[in-house]
């Protein structure tokens, strides 16, 4: 007496259209991509990405043999609920945390799905040996049958995406709380922390040989417990000694393992959407991790192996150094400067963005040009795509694509604007990066307002600093004026006066 179960990834009998949906798919995600490279094109990328996934996880459902499907349907919709609860009410400030926040979700569902691939493998078309990929259980075994097993392939590519998926898990939760301010951004570091992070890999890549290579479920079930401890714990130490400067670099870069742990599965499952989409996830966020270490001036391997952020420099801890003499300025001040100005540069950063302030920061821009003033925006490399997403901030509030200007395009205008406007950046700013090697800033590009004749700096208090924690030099300049107060109110203020 037998039974037979067909497994859940089988394409024995796949219809011929299947393979075309997925790569329509496909390329309805490549296309999200693209749309997403420019704020002027991101809706539509957004919208590609929405059809992309309909149309994979549409194919997926009805070409599979699902358990319950109304089940499913039940998951979907609470999920798509919480999704769209979650995009309303969240702030664009607090996007970094969330994106850390759903990377964390997407790790943990690559671990779960390894775990129900391995103790239920028949279920995901995993075990061969047999005439087919049928799992065939008999009641009472006729001599001679051939027995059932996962093969090694299978195993390394759970194994895999077992240890990415912990990985990202893990990291994004640390992630998530230096972002959200529930853990300090400072650096936490261990001794021999290179040697332990290493040390750790290698038994995780040996674990993964071990459990692929170990017959018998019994047997390699330990391997797979350790892989899973190991992998978890790394994550934690890869991220904990990166400090708040560094983790729009993290939350990158741990998408792009979010990306590989989703496309290892799909090789595991042999679903070709989640392949596609993990690759097309994981490159991305790769090639933008490297394009953020590079405005960053950080090294790309060094993030990898999570060795970047403060390394024996004088990390800052979140205070403020013993307070300096600075001028304080008013609205009519600025106005007045502002106007009589002929080149305005406005640097916006995470302070603008907190106060919701890029529509009438538009408003103060338009107000100068009809005076004859020459306004350009410059937006740093990290801060254009986190914290704060200024590109995506200043669309929103309607701005020329074509005034808006990167670091590198716009850098060696300072030493001919006559006003620096700076509103909630900080360490984008920090002559420290240039000059002083002990700073956990040390080597990033910054914009060279010290050349600029006259500064404003819009900031709440002299007692607040940046994400990486430390003083700025800017504060104390000759021709720095301190306008302290929320963004939003400053500048409503200043457009009363110049109008």
């Amino acid at each position: 007496m037998s039974f037979s179960i067909l497994a859940a990834g089988a394409d024995a009998a796949t219809p011929t259209w299947v393979p075309l949906a997925y790569l329509v798919a496909g390329v309805f995600f490549i296309l999200a991509l693209r749309g997403l490279s420019s704020p002027a094109t991101s809706r539509a990328g957004n919208r590609n990405g929405m059809i992309g996934m309909i149309i994979a996880v549409a194919t997926t459902l009805v070409t599979h043999d699902i358990a319950n499907i109304v089940e499913i349907a039940i998951a979907i919709f609470v999920g798509g609920s919480i999704g769209f609860i979650i995009a309303r009410k969240i702030a664009m400030t607090q996007m970094p945390e969330l994106v850390a926040g759903f990377h964390s979700l997407v790790g943990m569902a690559a671990v779960l799905v390894g775990w129900a691939a391995y103790l239920n493998p028949g279920a995901f078309g995993l075990l061969v040996g047999g005439q087919d990929i049928i799992h065939t259980v008999y009641v009472d075994p006729p001599s001679g049958l051939v027995p059932m097993a996962i093969s090694p392939v299978s195993k390394i590519e759970m194994g895999l995406g077992i240890a990415i998926g912990a990985i990202t898990f893990s990291g994004s939760v640390i992630a998530f709380a230096k972002l959200s301010g529930k853990m300090s951004g400072a650096p936490i570091l261990l001794p021999a922390r290179h040697v332990i992070n290493l040390g750790t890999l290698v038994a995780i890549l040996v674990l993964t040989a071990l459990f692929a290579y170990t017959p018998g479920s019994e047997a390699n079930l330990p391997y797979i417990v350790a892989l899973t401890v190991l992998a978890f714990l790394i994550g934690f130490l890869l991220i904990i000694p990166i400090g708040g400067a560094d983790m729009p670099v993290v939350v990158s870069m741990l998408n792009s393992y979010s990306g590989w742990a989703a496309a290892a599965m799909g090789f595991t499952l042999g679903n070709t959407a989640m392949i596609i989409t993990g690759a097309l996830v994981g490159s991305s966020g790769a090639i933008l991790s490297y394009i953020m270490c590079r405005a960053m001036n950080r090294s790309f391997i060094s993030v990898i192996a999570g060795g970047f952020g403060a390394d024996g420099g004088s990390a800052g801890d979140g205070e403020a150094r013993e307070q300096r003499p600075y001028k304080q300025g008013s609205a009519d001040d600025a106005a007045f400067m502002l106007e009589q100005a002929e080149k305005v540069i406005i640097i916006p950063g995470y302070g603008m963005a907190v106060a919701q302030a890029q529509h009438v920061l538009r408003e103060m821009a338009d107000l100068l040009k009809e005076k004859g003033v020459d306004v350009k925006y410059a937006i740093h490399p990290v801060a254009g795509r986190m914290p704060g997403h200024m590109n995506v901030l200043l669309a929103e509030a309607n701005v020329p694509y074509d005034e808006v200007f990167e670091l590198e395009d716009i850098n060696s205008e300072f030493a001919q604007a006559d006003v620096a406007f700076i509103i909630g950046a900080n360490d984008v700013v920090n002559p420290a990066a240039k000059t002083d090697k002990s700073s956990p800033i040390y080597g990033m590009p910054v914009f060279d307002v010290d050349k600029a004749k006259q500064v404003f700096f819009i900031k709440r208090s002299m007692g607040g600093v940046g994400y990486a924690g430390v003083d700025n030099d800017v504060f104390y300049m000759d021709q720095t004026m301190m306008l302290l107060s929320d963004a939003k109110k400053m500048v409503e203020e200043i457009n009363k006066a110049l109008d």
